[in-house]
């Protein structure tokens, strides 16, 4: 552990993540995002659409700009390839303001919502019609929410050189 300018740093973290760690995390964040829009849609086409542009924009935008730029990762291939995605888009904030950022705060918001909202309308919409299919969907979304919020963490979190720094670390 090291100080970079006030910030612990876990040395023993990766420089960077390996390529299929990358892929398979974006490949089931991208399923987690289908799931949730699917199980949204079933009550009402447009909370599908309104799930899908809000994930989005918030995954893939705002969580960027609010946790990426101030990361030891930024430009650098963490375990999500996100630290090179908010790059292209953002100028570098300050590793220092990380933990106490307003990103950090709303990121466990923003998946836990990724999850609740679409369960909580597929249950809904199940009562209101059974099908087989939603009873995958639910099941599928409960799989790749468990997987995303729990299994995949501990695993990034454990190689991350952010976790010393981060409120949201499960290692």
């Amino acid at each position: 552990m090291t100080m970079k300018g006030k910030i612990a740093i876990f040395e023993q973290g990766l420089e960077e993540h390996p390529k299929a760690t990358i892929i398979l995390g974006n490949l089931v964040m991208m399923l987690w995002i289908a799931l949730g829009t699917i199980a949204c849609w079933f009550l009402h086409p447009l909370l599908g659409w309104l799930y899908l542009a809000a994930a989005l924009i918030m995954v893939g935008v705002v969580l960027r700009k609010l946790v990426c730029t101030n990361c030891y990762y930024y430009g650098k291939w963490c375990g999500t390839g996100w630290g090179k995605l908010s790059a292209l888009f953002f100028k570098k904030g300050e590793m220092e303001k990380f933990s106490t950022s307003i990103g950090v705060k709303l990121a466990p918001l923003t998946y836990g919502l990724l999850s609740l909202i679409p369960i909580v309308l597929i249950v809904i919409s199940i009562i209101k019609e059974f099908t087989v299919f939603k009873i995958i969907v639910l099941a599928l979304l409960l799989l790749v929410s468990v997987y995303s919020g729990f299994l995949s963490r501990k695993k990034g979190c454990a190689n991350c050189k952010m976790k010393l720094a981060c409120p949201g670390s499960v290692s």
